[in-house]
């Protein structure tokens, strides 16, 4: 009896075996990763405007096969006050589940006009001025297919990956010559939160009625024609990564910029925030991951 048995069990061993791999694979199978995707902002460098609002509709991934894909938990339009999102300040779109690796763009659909349309009765997307005026953001025509973030990131299996998405307003919002409308042409970079580091500081010695804006530059990357007149629809320092205006405390901050090395180009702007000149450039200040590098600056050295 008990060597009939040994039979019964030698004869099951492969059915056990391919039972038991068929479960691991299907568990390999069904692993998947996590994005806690924010948003965050670079401050405008134009006087006058209070609020800059953007309405995300839908938000899409490229995938590894190289087609866009949905991520079906963004499931609303989402508004957010961009310049209320500088300095460091995100807000969350979403926890969107995704298959692990790595990934290098994602597109956000937007609640804006054509630019060929007449002004929308309820704009999505709008700017507030200090008055409390209202105008129309409009995209420019054909650009209803969204706008690209780009940027390198990885989605582990089994964890999460916390990604930033770079909203530069101040290179985004730009203002067409003939119909004095302002076009919005986003710049987004996406950073990984793991590899970001930040710069910050203050600015000494600065002239009564003078403000001043910094400029971060991977090392290198600045060249003296970026500070002259820009041409129609495009902006000053095109070649910026990101940006901040001194505030009344004289302190300057610099955030989710990759670990590196970083020129920081200090200007001058006038009474009314307008560019007056290059003050001078600070040159391979490093960031280290999730640090803050302390940076004085002192305009009495230029």
């Amino acid at each position: 009896m008990l060597k009939k048995w040994k039979y019964v069990l030698i004869a099951l061993l492969p059915v056990f075996f391919m039972a038991a791999c068929d479960s691991d694979e299907s568990t390999m199978n069904e692993e998947k990763g996590n994005l806690r995707l924010y948003m965050t902002d670079a401050p405008i460098d134009t006087d006058g405007i209070e609020s800059v609002f953007i309405t995300f509709t839908e938000i899409q991934y490229h995938s590894q096969g190289g087609e866009w894909r949905t991520f079906d938990e963004f499931d609303e339009p989402v508004k957010l006050d961009l310049l209320e999102l500088t300095r460091g300040e995100t807000e969350l779109l979403g926890f969107f589940e995704m298959d692990p690796g790595v990934y290098t763009q994602i597109r956000f659909m937007l609640d804006a006009p054509d630019r060929g349309q007449g002004p929308p009765n309820t704009p999505g997307s709008y700017l507030v001025f200090e008055d409390g005026t209202t105008t129309p953001l409009f995209v420019p025509s054909g650009a209803q297919t969204g706008y690209k973030a780009v940027g390198q990131f990885e989605v582990p299996a089994n964890a999460i990956a916390e990604v930033t998405a770079d909203f530069d307003v101040r290179r985004s919002v730009v203002r067409a010559g003939q119909s004095g409308r302002y076009i919005l042409k986003p710049t987004i970079r996406l950073i990984s939160n793991i590899v970001s580091g930040r710069i910050a500081g203050d600015v000494v010695n600065i002239p009564e009625d003078t403000g001043v804006v910094v400029y971060a530059y991977e090392s290198g990357t600045y060249s003296e024609e970026e500070a002259d007149d820009p041409a129609e629809e495009e902006t000053r320092f095109p070649g910026a990564l990101n940006s901040d205006k001194v505030d009344e405390n004289n302190r300057y901050h610099l955030d989710f910029l990759r670990e590196g090395n970083y020129d920081l180009v200090v200007t001058a702007t006038d009474a009314d925030g307008e560019f007056v000149e290059v003050l001078g450039v600070v040159e391979n200040v490093p960031v280290q991951a999730d640090e803050t590098t302390e940076l004085d600056i002192d305009l009495e050295d230029f």
